[in-house]
């Protein structure tokens, strides 16, 4: 098996054992809305170079901390036949590719499936009505199959805060926040995402 897809099957086996640490809604105190669902987009005040331009789907934001999903850095394409045969299923018969992208600088050895939410399984998990994230191997079989999601995009590791750290960065002016909006996720050019979201900004500096 090739390095690069063995590297991916064992981050995709790895995902259910993150994923079901996250709490199924996120919850909120007194005086901290949780970014959940939200979009998190590098200000041009942005000093972490691994975050430059990049646009993060917020997936958890509570007391504990915040988890998040970078959706604008792509790794490129992987030919989805391979990835299933590196998973263990032979003569698939599945023809084109997948585009999978860094999700952020923690854990690259993890995978995360976000997709449109008529697609449903034990594992799926809902963000904000609008985007889920399941956690199951079988959502590429059945993208192969042509019975998966209408919309999805894989990424490898995530943007992690501890507690009070995102807080401090927003303080700080190094993100935006937006409405998340599904086109922006899986649609618009990886190129424009970032200006785009931008537009779309109710933090302002």
């Amino acid at each position: 098996m090739p390095i690069a897809l063995r590297r991916i099957f064992i981050a995709l086996a790895a995902l259910p054992a993150l994923l079901a640490a996250l709490p199924s809604r996120p919850a909120e105190g007194p005086g901290h809305p949780s970014l959940a669902g939200q979009l998190l987009i590098a200000t041009p005040s942005m000093r972490d170079t691994r975050f430059d331009h990049a646009v993060i789907l917020m997936v958890r934001h509570d007391e504990t901390g915040a988890l998040g999903v970078v959706i604008n850095q792509s790794l490129g394409e992987r030919p989805l036949a391979a990835l299933l045969e590196a998973l263990g299923d032979k003569d698939s018969g599945a023809t084109g590719n997948i585009r999978v992208y860094s999700g952020g600088p923690v854990g690259p050895g993890i995978g995360f499936v976000l997709h449109s939410p008529e697609y449903h399984l034990t594992a799926t998990r809902d963000i904000d009505g609008k985007v889920s994230m399941t956690s199951n191997l079988q959502i590429l079989r059945d993208i192969a199959a042509g019975k998966g999601p209408m919309k999805s995009l894989v990424a490898f590791g995530y943007a992690g805060w501890a507690p009070g750290q995102l807080e401090n960065e927003l303080a700080h002016n190094a993100w935006y926040t937006a409405p998340e909006e599904p086109g922006l996720v899986f649609d618009d050019d990886r190129d424009k995402v970032w200006e785009h979201a931008t537009a779309r900004r109710i933090q302002d500096l």
